[in-house]
């Protein structure tokens, strides 16, 4: 199926059989280390963790809230470090752009005192036709505050799902990540790559990893990203910490 007629078919809410989960190797690794989550790890302490973000982070599209992609993480990275205490505090909120979110900080990410962010943000400002600028401004503040408070961070780059990919900002905002997770030494977590590879190299239909509002991801994608995210956190978080991939990310 070509990607215009993936995009034009109609999504079923009939449950496709199940699909095994590819952990492509260079997703599954970050291009900077978590020292923080890492020493933590090393010491046997526990390790927390908040994710912050719009739709994606809340959970739409999953069937209950275990399904979400921060439920399904601390599973995954429960079974990755058994030893490990984990703690997945949720603040995502349906709809919030990138303004909304570092608005609340403090009350929702430094209060919590957390080891490791993981930020999803930037798809709401491409869905609404923002302007790019102010949005990137924000993005790049925001990560500068979380470093500031010695919390490893964590990017999330958009969902590749028809109405995302439909709008003509999206390929300078998934650019504009790449380029400041680089440029602060952060963590980027490719999703919109990981997402356009199932439809491009695995031939995997749209229906069978977005809700039929052809926007949200459902309980399968939702696993899936967590079970690569998880591996690219284990990764980071027990690579030396002067080790730093010098490798460009793949388009």
């Amino acid at each position: 199926m070509g990607l215009l007629a993936a995009m034009l078919a109609p999504a079923t809410a009939t449950a496709a059989p199940a699909r095994r989960c590819t952990v492509y190797k260079d997703l599954a690794k970050l291009d900077y280390p978590l020292p923080r989550a890492g020493r933590r790890i090393a010491a046997g302490e526990p390790l927390r963790i908040v994710t912050i973000g719009s739709s994606s982070t809340a959970g739409a599209g999953a069937s209950s809230p275990a399904a979400t992609y921060p439920s399904r993480l601390a599973v995954e990275l429960e079974e990755l470090f058994p030893a490990l205490a984990v703690t997945m505090v949720n603040h995502g909120i349906d709809g919030e752009t990138a303004a909304d979110m570092v608005a609340r900080f403090d009350k929702t990410v430094f209060a919590e005192e957390p080891d490791l962010v993981l930020w999803q943000v930037g798809t709401n400002s491409v869905l609404r036709d923002d302007p790019l600028r102010p949005t990137e401004t924000l993005i790049a503040n925001g990560v500068q505050q979380l470093k500031a408070r010695g919390i490893d961070v964590v990017l999330i780059d958009s969902q590749f799902a028809p109405k995302v990919i439909a709008k003509p900002n999206i390929e300078a905002m998934i650019s504009f990540m790449a380029r400041t997770a680089k440029q602060q030494h952060v963590g980027l977590f490719r999703r919109f790559t990981l997402m356009r590879r199932w439809i491009e190299i695995e031939r995997i239909p749209f229906e069978t990893f977005v809700s039929p509002d052809l926007l949200h991801m459902n309980d399968w994608s939702y696993g899936c990203v967590a079970k690569v995210l998880a591996a690219a956190i284990h990764e980071a978080a027990t690579r030396p910490a002067t080790a730093i991939a010098s490798r460009q990310p793949r388009p």
